[in-house]
């Protein structure tokens, strides 16, 4: 049985008066698609920055879709073979790939030496200008020996992650004692959790976290692809 909620294989956020200065392959997380409330949001905050966003669906996620069924994420190498052929379709010149939690861990490991160890699958640095994350999960929650983040020591390409300061895949006090290469870049947004929403009683607002990701991603793009 369908869920009814078939899409195009891609959503895409274009400008609205000028050409775009760059693209951003926007990844999405393991339990939501390309749809989601927060995937839109951010979207729809780059375009006013003057960036293309183009959202899609893992394999999983389509299947989801056709039947409604819940499902798993797929394994590892064939996430990374379908992110590769999405790299492919929009490579020229000015892309910056990322996703949220899911979706940015797999697009950091696309540009890492990781990417080989899946059959058919290249390392895409070659491709790809930057690589931009939301909420990364370093760690599952309440499991901090498990860090997912090794890679990330050898980086070469510019990568930006943008934290929730008590994201529990990854506390700022543990983010901030591991280890990262010189090309990679940690912001934290103010009391966020792993969506970067706040607490009420913080004082910041959900949509403020998110003002503030949309201007730190839109700032990092750009500069990966010197359109300052």
């Amino acid at each position: 049985m369908s869920d009814n909620n078939v899409l195009p294989q891609y959503l895409i956020n274009e400008p609205e008066n000028a050409d775009a200065v760059a693209t951003f392959l926007f990844a999405h997380g393991a339990g939501a698609g390309m749809d989601h409330e927060f995937m839109t949001a951010i979207a729809q905050g780059l375009a006013e920055q003057g960036i293309r966003v183009v959202r899609f669906d893992f394999p999983y996620m389509v299947k989801r879709r056709e039947d409604g069924k819940k499902r798993p994420p797929d394994r590892q190498p064939k996430l990374l073979l379908d992110f590769q052929h999405h790299i492919n379709q929009f490579a020229d010149g000015k892309l910056v790939i990322g996703g949220k939690s899911m979706g940015g861990r797999m697009a950091t490991i696309m540009v890492s030496d990781l990417a080989a160890e899946s059959p058919d699958v290249d390392n895409c640095t070659d491709k790809v200008q930057g690589v931009a994350c939301l909420g990364f999960p370093f760690h599952p929650p309440g499991k901090p020996e498990n860090f997912r983040g090794e890679h990330l020591k050898k980086a070469t390409l510019p990568t930006l992650i943008l934290q929730g300061e008590r994201d529990t895949f990854g506390t700022r006090p543990e983010v901030e004692g591991w280890q990262y290469a010189d090309s990679v870049a940690v912001k934290f947004l103010p009391d966020g959790d792993h969506s970067l929403k706040p607490r009420k009683a913080s004082g910041h607002t959900e949509q403020g976290n998110r003002d503030l990701a949309v201007a730190h991603l839109a700032a990092f793009i750009k500069e990966c692809v010197n359109a300052q």
